[in-house]
């Protein structure tokens, strides 16, 4: 849609131009399985993807025999969750979250204890944070698995990463990392971080949909998952099926440019603090998490007495969200924000912008003119905010 202002960008991003480039030729002329290797086509492929799986592993500053490639997160989220539990149940049943978690880990944990797993959800403060003390209480001889994203996909609050790994690496506790949003918008080396299991997704580094990448880190004594999904011996026998081969050089390129969206960073958190300074600027208008440390590029912002919903109804010229693109079809207020203590209006009255290196000026200024007069006409009409106005709720 030409005209449209796409703020979305925790989402899903658009693939780069270069990113499209190099996979065209892979589903064109060099369509072949990159699991035959008795023909030249299969062979070409198959090195397509070791290229690849270097190009991951250089960005990350890892190992290429420490990355496997998946459909995503999600994919990596179950496969992990599920394969620790599986393998280390002997040793302890415990797993250790936090309560903000996506909902890809909430969900498969809740199975998880439906099996026998003990899970500990640790709570958060107004911003998000965890207490790193409340983390260090709560691990115990029996714990398998902590479980912690780098950054959250709703307010883009950046957790402490690498004091958590060093309490985990300190107690013997594996250490899982969601970081998907992290990924190109932060710089992480893994080298110098302690992350025993990481996963991420290619459409948020505007690569292609449908691709991801588990890093497993290579130890002494090596991690034990089982694959989710078996048949064929790709990946080691750890991830059965056909390789995509363009998604997975797509996912190449796309983290091989990263650098991109890190030299925009700086320019993209300004576009982010205009838009939020004015904004807020709006009566009964808030910020959640505005005083941590967030990523560049995202901004959770409350409208009071305002449906989320009706708000963004009102402005068809924007691509925005209510939270979680997983969940936010659902009427459910974010399970994030009630977390951090939200109450379920205000939650159901939030909206996400998330921005990219695509974002101008002009489109946020366009957005500020079009939420302002959205959320002006809104209220005119609203008997809410005229009780509020007259005192009568809060």
């Amino acid at each position: 849609m030409k005209d449209l202002i796409y703020l979305d960008n925790n989402a899903t991003t658009k693939i780069l131009d270069k990113v499209w480039d190099t996979m065209v030729p892979y589903f064109i002329q060099n369509y072949g399985n990159a699991s035959s290797m008795h023909h030249s086509m299969g062979r070409e492929a198959n090195a397509a993807i070791e290229k690849a799986r270097m190009q991951v592993a250089q960005a990350l500053n890892c190992q290429a025999k420490e990355i496997f490639f998946n459909s995503g997160a999600t994919e990596a989220i179950n496969t992990v969750l599920k394969g620790i539990y599986k393998n280390y149940k002997s040793k302890g049943k415990h797993i250790l979250t936090v309560k903000t978690e996506h909902k890809a880990v909430l969900t498969t944990l809740q199975e998880l204890e439906k099996e026998g797993a003990s899970v500990t959800y640790l709570d958060v403060d107004g911003s998000g944070k965890i207490k790193l003390t409340d983390l260090e209480d709560n691990i115990t001889d029996e714990t398998i698995l902590v479980c912690i994203m780098a950054a959250n996909n709703e307010t883009g609050y950046i957790h402490p990463i690498a004091e958590i790994a060093a309490i985990c690496n300190r107690k013997d506790t594996l250490y899982f990392c969601d970081a998907t949003q992290y990924i190109g918008k932060i710089p992480l080396d893994l080298n110098h971080i302690p992350i025993d299991i990481l996963c991420l997704s290619a459409h948020k580094i505007h690569g292609p949909k449908g691709i991801g990448a588990l890093f497993l880190r290579r130890k002494s004594k090596p991690i034990q998952i089982n694959p989710l999904i078996i048949g064929g011996g790709q990946e080691n026998g750890f991830r059965a099926g056909t390789y995509n081969v363009p998604n997975i050089i797509g996912l190449g390129s796309a983290i091989a440019q990263m650098s991109l969206n890190l030299e925009k960073s700086e320019y993209i958190t300004t576009l982010r603090v205009y838009l939020e300074e004015s904004l807020s600027s709006i009566p009964e208008v808030y910020i959640h998490a505005k005083n941590t440390s967030r990523l560049p590029n995202t901004t959770s912002i409350c409208f009071r007495h305002i449906h989320a919903s009706e708000l963004m109804t009102r402005c068809p010229q924007l691509a925005l969200s209510s939270g979680s693109a997983c969940v936010s079809g659902t009427r459910d207020p974010s399970h994030v924000l009630l977390a951090m203590g939200v109450t379920k209006e205000d939650a159901l009255a939030t909206v996400r912008f998330s921005l990219s290196i695509y974002s101008t000026m002009e489109e946020i200024e366009t957005t500020i003119r079009l939420v302002r007069d959205a959320v002006t006409k809104i209220r005119e009409n609203s008997p809410i905010w005229q009780l509020f106005q007259a005192g009568l709720i809060t």
